[in-house]
């Protein structure tokens, strides 16, 4: 039996995450939908300390985020998606408060972020980011 190249798992803080089977199934095809194949993906859910945490010491950042998306590719012209992608569910629920959606919308929608980043969309400009929430509603609505 082949193993799933799309992993979940919890560091310091345990989730809910409900239709794993569907999720995983769904960032797969969005992956593929922009021409790209999963070959090992691994999300790490934790709290907002753990991911501050990354932020400093990766990337030299001392805020909150709800999401740091590593490119592990060797070859980044490779069309395989290997990474790592930290979400941190207390931002995650914030947030959805704050946008008035359920958690598991918004946390849908940080989970087709990380991979959008993988397969090239950026978020620094606001033409950028404009462009990254277009494509995040596309993919919640093929969910």
């Amino acid at each position: 039996m082949k193993k799933n190249p799309l992993t979940f798992h919890s560091a310091d803080i345990s989730i809910p995450l409900k239709e794993r089977t569907r999720i995983k199934n769904w960032l797969q095809n969005l992956a593929k939908t922009h021409g790209y194949a999963l070959e090992e993906l691994r999300y790490i859910f934790c709290s907002d300390d753990f991911l501050l945490e990354i932020n400093r010491s990766s990337l030299d950042h001392d805020y909150y985020t709800d999401i740091i998306t590593f490119d592990l590719r060797e070859n980044t012209k490779s069309k395989k998606i290997v990474g790592e992608i930290y979400i941190s569910v207390d931002r995650v629920r914030e947030n959805a408060s704050d946008f008035g959606v359920s958690f598991s919308t918004e946390m849908k929608r940080v989970l087709a972020h990380g991979i959008l980043h993988l397969v090239g969309f950026k978020d620094k400009t606001p033409e950028q980011e404009a462009e990254m929430r277009r494509q995040e509603d596309k993919a919640l609505n093929t969910f």
